[in-house]
């Protein structure tokens, strides 16, 4: 029988976990977490989005979305704008603000990377970053 170790997927959930906590303790300050910090993320490389798309490209629940987007308006960072395809239907988009914390935040989001992939030279990080990219690209979703 295999030890968990042997298992990438395993090793893989293990990452995840630790990244997300190592990022959470970043951004608690901000009273924000990663879900929130992944939607800010998406919204800045678009002009807007709807809801269900970010649920769909995000990987979240649509319920999630509402919560998250909810927190977001909150604090100034997202707002949500009427469709000028669909009235009936909201476009999330990023704002100045968010933008700007964006930006202060990536700082804090590289020290976290540096720290979880310390045990890897410049050129294994760079392959590993390769291989998830394909990995997520190209994988089930």
């Amino acid at each position: 029988m295999r030890g968990l170790h042997a298992d990438t997927g395993y090793l893989l959930y293990r990452l995840g976990i630790r990244s997300g906590q190592l990022f959470n303790a970043s951004l608690q300050e901000s009273g924000l977490r990663l879900r929130h910090y992944a939607v800010l993320r998406f919204l800045a490389t678009s002009e807007g989005a709807l809801q269900r798309e970010l649920s769909a490209r995000l990987g979240y629940d649509p319920s999630a979305i509402v919560g998250l987007v909810d927190d977001l308006e909150k604090l100034g960072f997202a707002e949500r704008r009427l469709s000028p395809d669909d009235r009936r239907s909201r476009i999330v988009a990023l704002t100045a603000d968010g933008r700007a914390f964006l930006q202060g935040s990536d700082e804090a989001g590289l020290r976290v990377t540096n720290d979880l992939l310390a045990p890897l030279d410049p050129p294994e990080r760079e392959t590993l970053h390769a291989l998830l990219l394909r990995i997520t690209e190209d994988g089930p979703g």
